[in-house]
Order: structure tokens, then sequence, then C-alpha cells
């Protein structure tokens, strides 16, 4: 097929669904919304930045980066909040501007399918495109339960969105039946699959004897590893609970070392690091390659994913199947996937006391963990394994070009 995908090309989780898509031999385009480089095996390869997304660096540091932020950057990574706002109540505004050359750029491609790898701003764009070009759209995480109801701006270009496409892809259950009461149609095909587009097992695996050099001199020995993926995201995660939980388990475990990779440099988790008194036991990560990434799982005990607003994290799902115990914020989406007490443990979002007595329960006992790895793993292979999603896929793309 001839396909064209609207996504930020800088995205793992992007590049993940677009990598693993060419592998059946597809025509892949993409136009990028936020400035980056061009991905491998591209046919045709466009940057749009919408939503001012224009000012956002074009690369994505890593664990082996020397450079340093510029003052630029350094700013938007302190006013990140006030900037999310503006871009809540702004950034519909910019769409207008780039519809032409969108058009444009579809028109000269003649994809058989559009598929927009997000609803804020991708989907917003990719919404203007001819109905002659059957368009998929993917929900995100918190596209619905957080960005959609952020400005009246932002709900009424969710709405346009889901009107006007031909087929839906969620990671859950749940964002199919909340996308029923934005506007999608119950008589358009929809897909329930991992926002990565699966989860390799035997990459994974893999990753487990290739060292990272940089990171085995970083990562203290003989220390238990708590690792929160997650990063920062204003209103989906509640870092704040996380760090206060993690006060309160060092005092008992002062062993254990929370490990906090893409929060190196950020202000805001070194002020939340600073105000705990917790330097000896949180350590701060630039962003990881995902190889790195992967290693670090599965050096670690305990996975925690702090979300308020979330679908279900690709970085969770890494972790679980790399055998990491997952603790996650109680949301329905991760419901779908974790039966407290039995493959997982989930806490009310908003408490850091119960979030530290979920860790506490792990770390007093020990032996938990190992027959949670044993089930995780088999249900990753049963509902996220990459070439039983990626099948998947294709049929759906079929299925809507033809719908």
């Amino acid at each position: 097929m001839n396909l064209l995908y609207v996504a930020d090309g800088r995205s793992p989780t992007a590049q993940s669904w677009i990598t693993n898509i060419q592998r059946d031999g597809h025509r892949v385009s993409l136009i990028s919304t936020y400035p980056c480089e061009k991905l491998p095996d591209l046919a045709e390869f466009y940057i749009l930045p919408i939503a001012f997304s224009g000012l956002a660096s074009s690369r994505r540091e890593t664990g082996t980066s020397t450079a340093r932020s510029n003052p630029l950057e350094n700013m938007v990574k302190t006013i990140r909040p006030r900037l999310l706002h503006l871009r809540h109540m702004l950034g519909p505004l910019t769409l207008p501007f780039y519809r032409n050359q969108f058009l444009k750029i579809v028109d000269g491609i003649g994809p058989e399918l559009i598929h927009a790898l997000r609803i804020p701003f991708e989907g917003m764009l990719a919404h203007y495109a001819s109905q002659k070009y059957p368009l998929v759209v993917s929900i995100w995480g918190n596209d619905l339960t957080l960005h959609a109801q952020q400005s009246y701006r932002m709900g009424k270009a969710t709405q346009a969105t889901l009107l006007r496409v031909d087929g839906l892809i969620a990671d859950t259950i749940r964002d199919i039946r909340l996308a029923r009461s934005w506007g999608f149609n119950n008589d358009q095909p929809s897909l329930v699959a991992p926002g990565c587009g699966g989860i390799d097992l035997e990459v994974v695996e893999r990753a487990r004897t290739s060292i990272p050099g940089y990171l085995l001199e970083r990562i203290p020995t003989n220390r238990t590893l708590v690792i929160n993926p997650r990063g920062l995201r204003p209103g989906s995660l509640r870092n704040d609970v996380f760090f206060d939980a993690a006060r309160m388990v060092s005092s008992r475990h002062p062993e254990v070392c929370f490990l906090c990779p893409t929060m190196a440099g950020q202000p805001e988790a070194e002020q939340m690091v600073l105000t705990r008194a917790l330097e000896k036991n949180v350590l701060l990560l630039p962003s990881l390659p995902q190889q790195d990434l992967w290693w670090l799982f599965s050096r670690s005990d305990v996975v925690i994913s702090p979300g308020e607003h979330d679908g279900v994290p690709n970085s969770l799902l890494e972790a679980i199947a790399s055998g990491c115990f997952p603790i996650a914020g109680d949301i329905e989406s991760l419901r779908e996937w974790i039966t407290p007490g039995v493959n997982g443990l989930l806490y009310p979002p908003a408490d850091p006391v119960a979030l530290a007595e979920s860790l506490l329960l792990i770390l007093d006992n020990p032996n938990r963990q190992f027959d949670t790895a044993r089930r995780n793993r088999k249900l990753i292979r049963e509902r996220a394994d990459i070439t039983t999603i990626r099948k998947k896929v294709t049929n759906f793309y079929q299925l809507v070009a033809r719908h």
C-alpha cells in the first residue's frame, strides 16, 4: 500500500510504528509535525511545524550525547507547563495556515490511506484531507481524557477529527468507547493495538546482553533498582506523588535507587529531588536509546508509571516484558492490562502513601516478583507480539481502504 503518516517524527513510539509497518514492504511517506531528521527508507518526507512545534528541539538528547542545551531550550523546559496551556488555547488556530500546504503534499503523494498517529495536533491537521483519501487516526493515552478538554477550541477540533475519520486505532478499549461520545461513527471500523505497533520480545531479550558502558558506570551495584521511565508530562503524570513516595520508601529501604530516564537537566525534576533530599536515592538520567532503555529495564526490579491521564504506556509494556514488576496509577485503561495482586499493583494516582505502601509490599516480599514476570511475559506474547500486531494493522488498513 501507499501509506502517508502524519506524526511527530522525533517520537520513539511513532518511529517504532512506522518501522514495523515498513517491514511489510509498503511505500511509506511521512509528514512530521516537529522538526526532525528523515527516518530511513521513507518514500517522501516533509515537515509542517503546526501548533508552535517549530520552537521545539529537532533532536532528542541521549545518554551518549555530550551536547548542552541552548538557552532557549533551557527556558522552554522551565516554563513548559505554561506553554502547554498556551498551546491548548492557540494551537488549533494555527492549523488553517498549514491547510493548503498539507493538501498539496497529500495530492502529490496520492496515498491509498493516511494515518495520523494521534489526535492533537496530527489528526486535527489530517482531517482536512479530501474524502477520497481514507483517514485512520490513532488515539494516544490522554488525547480524550486530557487534551480534548483543555479548551473550547481543542474540544471542537477533536470532535471534527473524529467525525471525519474512516477508521480508529487506540491502545485501549476505553478510548474507542470515549471516541464514540466525541462523534466517532459506530459503523466505522476500529482496532485496539499497542501504540508502538507491538513488542518484539526477541529484541528485548537480546538487549539484556548488550551492555552500554556509559550506563554500567552510572548505575549503582548491589542496590534495588526501581525505574520510572515516563519522564515529565505535565497534566498527565503525577511525578510529585512519585517523588513523595520515593522519600517515604527511602527512609525504610535506604538501599533503593530510583532511576528516572529523560529527567536529567529538567529543572522541575531537579527541584523535586532537592526539596525531598533524595540526592542519594534518585538518579536522573537523560533520554536513552531504545536498546539501552530495555537493558535498564532488565536490571530493574520494579517499574512505576505515575499516570493519572493515560492510555497504555509503551514503556510500561516494554518494562513488564523485561521482567519488571509493574506498579501504576489506577486508571481504567491500565485495568485492561493489570489485575491488582495478580500481575501487578495499582494505586490511587494522587495518593503518595498508597504508592509507597505498594512499593514496600514488593520490596518486603521480593519472591512475589518472579511469578508475576512469567505471567506478564505470557500476556505480552498473547496481546502485544509485534508480528501479530503488524498483521492486524495491515488487515485493518486494507479494510478501511475498502470500506
